[in-house]
């Protein structure tokens, strides 16, 4: 089913990370997500987590709809980030999905 315009949308990335790699890729993930959430006016939540068994890592974003995270991913910070940890990576997935409700605290 097609994304209605002005949905907001949540992705959620895992990464497999090279042991000898994971903190590097730590640092630069946290970065990039603390930019993505001071200067991406559509960019609404960036948890970064940490598996502590497999020690994979998540990513769980929202966005105010998909043309902020098309935006997000032309960011110049995103391209940086992306170059600096993709010999790190030994697998990634990215899946994106309509998000429903909010979460109330």
């Amino acid at each position: 089913m097609p994304r209605e315009r002005g949905q907001a949308l949540a992705v959620l990335v895992t990464f497999r990370v090279q042991a000898a790699h994971r903190a590097e890729f730590r640092d630069a993930v946290c970065e990039n997500a603390r930019i993505s959430l001071e200067t991406e006016v559509g960019c609404q939540l960036f948890d970064v987590c940490e598996d502590p068994e497999t020690k994979d890592f998540v990513l769980y974003e929202i966005y105010r709809d998909a043309a902020a995270f098309d935006h997000h991913l032309s960011s110049s910070h995103f391209h940086a980030f992306d170059r600096m940890v993709a010999d790190w990576v030994e697998a990634k997935t990215v899946h994106r999905y309509t998000r429903l409700a909010p979460a109330k605290s």
